[in-house]
């Protein structure tokens, strides 16, 4: 049976004729919890997923650089007209804004490349395959062309390239996951310093993931728009509370104090991420004690703020974490990422199995119509070179 690998490269050269020079990895990730603290300034656990994308390289003789995916015609885009493409297009952003980046941190992209992108992400799953394409290509070409950084450094590229030049005011969780994943473990990051750790997983924990496979048309202004109420809300404690810098700084005793001095919704929204904050040091302190019980009532405690304050989660993410609640194998679930629609995560013992899957499968689709894309998966490895 011929290895993925070798699949991969024989794509490429049916594609360009050549084998590529350069193979890089990036996992796509679980955000465990800390739901919109990112961007503000807070604590957040993730966990790298064995699945992700990989980016391989070749050079070209001419300032060209030709982007092909799994699907759809090749993308062509100059190294000296590197702008942000819309419509069909569009996901050639990802890679050639890291690659604009890149060259602005001091890489000398001296010729053009032909890239190959295969992904084994679910798709619209919540796994963050935008941050995966970024650090693969980042690993990939700075293997091509001679850049050396370390994990830190790639996920503030691919961060960058998504902020400046997708356009996504993201925080720093998804890259930061991608680039320092581990085998059985959480990637802390305090995203105030940037500073990254790793949390052992206790045994025998299991992630399954329950694509709702709702979208939401609106999603990428949903997600602005939090952005945005979040920084009325830290203008407003910061009349309040001097030296606050970001959102996640007050403590929940501090916020309940400032209620009456506050816009009601704007007072929800810093609700959810001082809150939020919270559960992220409580669950590191379960997981030290290797209390998953107590792990598992916070993830429901998670969905629950997401659901009543900042209001990004759907009926059929709140009737997936209901149905989940009820089984005696689960630990805890909620949703997974930016919300308004895509997945639920949902922490499980070695006795979740397929079949329990399946039937919460079926009661989903009774009840809205809509078939649940299920994905099951263990904390793997970051993003790396495979060549």
């Amino acid at each position: 049976m011929m290895s993925s690998e070798s699949a991969s490269e024989d794509r490429f050269k049916a594609a360009y004729g050549a084998e590529p020079e350069v193979r890089a990895f990036a996992p796509g990730r679980i955000e465990f919890i800390g739901n919109h603290t990112d961007y503000n300034g807070g604590l957040v656990m993730g966990v790298a997923v064995t699945e992700g994308i990989t980016v391989e390289l070749r050079r070209r003789e001419d300032r060209t650089m030709v982007l092909s995916s799994d699907a759809g015609d090749p993308v062509r885009v100059e190294l000296d007209a590197m702008r942000p493409l819309r419509g069909a297009a569009s996901w050639s952003n990802y890679p050639v804004g890291v690659a604009k980046v890149m060259r602005e941190a001091g890489m000398r992209i001296d010729r053009g490349f032909d890239m190959l992108v295969h992904s084994t992400l679910p798709a619209g799953a919540g796994l963050s395959s935008s941050a995966a394409f970024e650090l693969a290509t980042a690993h990939a070409l700075a293997g091509l062309y001679g850049f050396e950084t370390d994990c830190a450094g790639f996920a503030r590229i691919g961060r960058k390239a998504e902020n400046d030049f997708v356009g996504m005011p993201c925080g720093i969780l998804d890259q930061g996951v991608s680039a320092f994943g581990k085998k059985d473990h959480i990637v802390r990051i305090d995203c105030a310093t940037e500073e990254f750790s790793l949390v052992a997983m206790p045994k025998g924990a299991r992630f399954w993931v329950f694509n709702s496979n709702k979208k939401h048309a609106l999603v990428d202004s949903a997600y602005a728009d939090r952005h945005r109420e979040c920084r009325k809300a830290l203008e407003q404690l910061k009349k309040l509370y001097s030296g606050i810098e970001s959102l996640s700084e007050p403590s929940e005793a501090q916020l309940e104090a400032a209620r009456d001095d506050m816009d009601g919704l704007l007072f929800r929204r810093a609700r959810h991420v001082v809150g939020e904050n919270a559960r992220v040091r409580k669950v590191e302190q379960a997981l030290a004690a290797d209390d998953l019980k107590a792990v598992g009532a916070l993830l429901f405690e998670s969905h629950e703020s997401s659901r009543v304050d900042f209001e990004n989660s759907t009926a059929e993410l709140d009737f997936l974490v209901g149905q989940l609640e009820r089984q005696a194998q689960v630990y805890g679930a909620r949703l997974t990422g930016g919300g308004f629609g895509g997945a639920v995560m949902a922490l499980t013992d070695e006795r979740f199995g397929a079949g329990h899957a399946a039937l919460i499968a079926a009661a989903y689709q009774e009840k809205f119509g809509l078939r649940a894309s299920i994905f099951h998966t263990i904390a793997g490895d970051g993003a790396r070179r495979l060549d």
